[in-house]
């Protein structure tokens, strides 16, 4: 069911009432775009509201039916409104909204310090130390809520002391029982560390960290720590061009994750199908998208929550975007992409920046180079700087790749 007020009854209104026919209006948004080809299929997708217009698209419409842009972005708020309210009405869990910031420097060195604080708690993992754990429990809940509007340095900074009194700790004696959840918070706090390493682009220490907060989790036997750590580490091969490597841990994660449905086992689901849609295996690729939305299914609670520890809704329609765009079914990955965007309010640059990317492949698979070069070179040059470098430009490079002649030039001015 469509918005009343919404994009698609305001499209199909103006088309009908002019006794046009799809292809007709197609070829109307044709000329508004200067002739480019049209794929008229994405006319129906609007008016059914399968597909909402992205931001690049409103100009062009607004030309093409006779519309200001105002009135365009209006009545695609109108339908975004709508879904979210049917959404509320079906869905038992609130969805807490992701503020999240994006990387930078993908040629980025380690802070100063950050190393150090790793090796220190490396070595002290395989002691037998002690220590009161009340506060660094609660600077794992602290950190652990994601960037919250902080640049990732930002966010390294004030983990520091943290870092630093863990490591000291860690070498202090203390009962076993004690030393367990020890470890488990030290591979928490080390987990963290290495996913803001991993969206700074500093891939090196990114793994390093990992492998420590692996150890710690290891140490705890704690298997759904152990499983979030292997998922999460997984991301970063697999966002950096070696997705075999990914497929590897990503099956790691799963069998630690087990048959309870957890955000770890969910997470490694997701992982799994994005890499084997990499390396082309598309029939193991669905069984793992199959396999992540049972277990969406599933969750509730803190298995839900909007941290870099939960899988909420977002988070698994941004993972869906890119599997089914890695597995060139665009319509799918259309779809997954507005599902996202409707639970991203928030200014999360990094997230929608991403989901814009997966929007320009998915324009170079329907035929259109150009737009899609068009659309990546624009999300790239109205990104803050701060902005243009680690996961973001991993991903516009990939699709630079796949690009021939101007539009493959296009994009290369962008990134240069």
């Amino acid at each position: 069911m469509v918005a009343t007020d919404g994009i698609g009854v305001l499209l199909r209104a103006i088309r009908e009432d002019a006794g046009r026919t799809r292809d007709e209006q197609a070829k109307l948004v044709q000329q508004a775009q200067n002739g480019r080809w049209f794929d008229w299929e994405n006319i129906k997708r609007w008016e059914l509201e399968k597909r909402l217009p992205v931001p690049d698209w409103h100009e062009t419409i607004a030309r093409a039916y006779g519309l200001s842009a105002t009135q365009v972005q209006r009545a695609v708020a109108a339908s975004r409104q709508h879904r979210r309210s049917r959404r509320r009405e079906k869905e038992d869990v609130d969805r807490r909204k992701f503020f999240g910031v994006a990387a930078i420097a993908a040629s980025a060195t380690a802070l100063p310090g950050i190393a150090q604080a790793r090796e220190g708690i490396d070595g002290a993992l395989t002691g037998d130390g002690a220590g009161d754990l009340a506060y660094l429990e609660s600077a794992f809940e602290r950190h652990r809520g994601g960037y919250h509007g902080r640049a990732p340095d930002d966010v390294l900074c004030e983990m520091q002391a943290d870092l630093d009194l863990l490591g000291q700790v860690l070498n202090q004696p203390h009962p076993a029982g004690a030393r367990a959840d020890l470890a488990r918070t030290a591979a928490g706090i080390a987990g963290l560390v290495a996913i803001v390493q991993h969206d700074r682009g500093d891939k090196k220490d990114a793994f390093r960290w990992f492998a420590t907060a692996q150890k710690a989790a290891r140490e705890s036997g704690d298997r759904k720590m152990t499983a979030w750590v292997l998922a999460r580490h997984a991301m970063v091969p697999l966002n950096y061009g070696a997705p075999e490597v990914a497929v590897r841990i990503a099956a790691q994660a799963r069998r630690a994750a087990g048959r309870t449905p957890t955000a770890a086992g969910a997470l490694a689901a997701a992982v799994t199908a994005r890499s084997l849609a990499a390396i082309g295996d598309h029939q193991g690729a669905r069984m793992a998208v199959t396999d992540v939305r049972e277990l969406v299914e599933r969750l509730d609670g803190q298995e839900t929550a909007d941290t870099w520890f939960g899988y909420p809704g977002q988070k698994h329609f941004v993972h869906l975007s890119q599997a089914y765009t890695l597995l060139g079914d665009t319509e799918a990955a259309y779809a997954a992409q507005d599902d996202a965007l409707d639970l991203t309010d928030s200014p999360s640059v990094m997230t929608r920046a991403l989901i814009a990317m997966d929007t320009a492949t998915c324009l170079r698979l329907g035929g259109d180079p150009s737009s899609s070069a068009e659309m990546a070179a624009g999300i790239f040059d109205r990104l803050p700087a701060p902005y243009r470098d680690g996961l973001i430009r991993s991903r516009a490079a990939a699709l630079h790749q796949t690009l021939g002649g101007r539009p493959r030039d296009l994009l290369g001015q962008a990134l240069a």
